[in-house]
């Protein structure tokens, strides 16, 4: 009996030890492993366009926003905020001078940060300032300014001018090489994806706390409100099972979306959801910066090697792109991932160890 019982706790023990180590080895695979910065650098190039483009129409009225007679006083910003923490540079501009300097400061570098030059340094002050224009004018923060925080902040983690910048350009010119695969690289876009599944899961649930989202009406609402209508679909008022079901697969969608996003069979059909449903709000819904935002966020899904496939010249020799597919495949490769993955091993060592101990 003493046998049987020293025998169980040796299988369960062993399958706790498995369990562990192989969890460890996907943790580390997940977060630490060394990839293609292609992806990242990609959204850099457009999160730093929209980042420009973003606070640019700030100059239509710059002082109205941010000085001294502004619609929004200190005192006021103050009182939202309350006990809460709230810094910006633009707290400190008190003359017309220092706000149209750092202003322009700001500009100049969101355009660094799209060409990529001097990137490392740039990315850590788009970040700063980004979140400067946003305390300073909470009334009008919405979720382009979300979105352009949260990328402005995983962007300066990693290499993101490694490739498609003037820094890889220069660096290609002194006989160095940038674009090499990196672990910071893999955190910043695996930041960027978790972030997208956690606003895509609250959005989801959100929405079930409102009626019209459960009657099927809720599409409706949108496109009918003159105040956003960039196009005319009242039109749909004659199509009802149209609406009712955009409104429930918009919901079905996001809730979804955390948990199909990372399977490699269906992670094309909820990326073609996400570009159906922000192409949607960029041309009926008169918010084209945060759809534009949110695909930009999306970018951090699609593997590196379909952006260099498309970034790159095609080698004249076809064979070239199979044989390094089949290499990839039966190496342990899987050139639909999100994001490079090194040689996974077919079993490992401690499940071997545990099914010869429970034989």
């Amino acid at each position: 009996m003493l046998a049987r019982l020293r025998l169980l706790g040796n299988l369960v023990s062993d399958y706790v030890r498995c369990v562990i180590s192989v969890a460890s080895d996907h943790w580390n695979r997940f977060w630490f492993s060394a990839v293609d910065p292609s992806t990242l650098c990609l959204i850099r190039v457009l999160a730093g366009t929209m980042l420009f483009y973003s606070h640019a129409v700030w100059t239509i009225d710059l002082e109205a926003f941010f000085g001294e007679q502004s619609w929004m006083t200190r005192e006021v910003v103050q009182q939202m905020f309350g006990d809460g923490y709230s810094w910006s540079l633009l707290s400190w501009c008190r003359t017309p001078a220092s706000l149209w300097t750092v202003h322009l400061l700001a500009l100049t570098t969101f355009a660094l940060l799209t060409i990529g030059l001097w990137t490392r340094v740039v990315s850590v002050l788009a970040f700063i300032f980004t979140v400067s224009y946003a305390y300073r004018t909470p009334g009008a923060l919405y979720g382009l300014d979300q979105v352009n925080g949260f990328l402005s902040l995983f962007l300066m983690l990693g290499p993101s001018g490694s490739r498609f910048s003037v820094d890889a350009w220069r660096a290609k010119r002194a006989g160095r090489l940038l674009d090499q695969p990196s672990v910071t690289a893999n955190i910043a876009v695996r930041l960027i994806q978790c972030q997208l599944c956690v606003m895509y899961l609250f959005a989801g649930l959100s929405k079930l706390q409102g009626q019209t989202w459960w009657t099927g009406l809720a599409v409706w609402g949108g496109v009918a409100n003159q105040e956003y209508q960039t196009l005319d679909l009242t039109w749909m008022a004659d199509w009802p099972l149209l609406v009712n079901f955009l409104t429930h697969a918009t919901v079905a969608w996001e809730l979804s979306y955390c948990f199909l996003i990372w399977n490699r069979w269906t992670r094309p059909l909820i990326l073609l959801g996400a570009i159906g449903l922000h192409l949607g709000i960029v041309t009926a819904l008169g918010m084209p910066t945060f759809g534009l935002a949110m695909l930009i966020a999306n970018l951090a899904f699609v593997s590196p090697k379909l952006i260099r496939l498309f970034s790159e010249p095609v080698p004249p020799d076809e064979e070239v792109f199979s044989q390094s597919t089949h290499h990839a495949v039966t190496k342990g490769h899987r050139i639909d991932a999100p994001v490079g993955e090194p040689p996974q091993p077919a079993l490992h060592s401690s499940t071997r160890q545990f099914r010869r101990s429970s034989k």
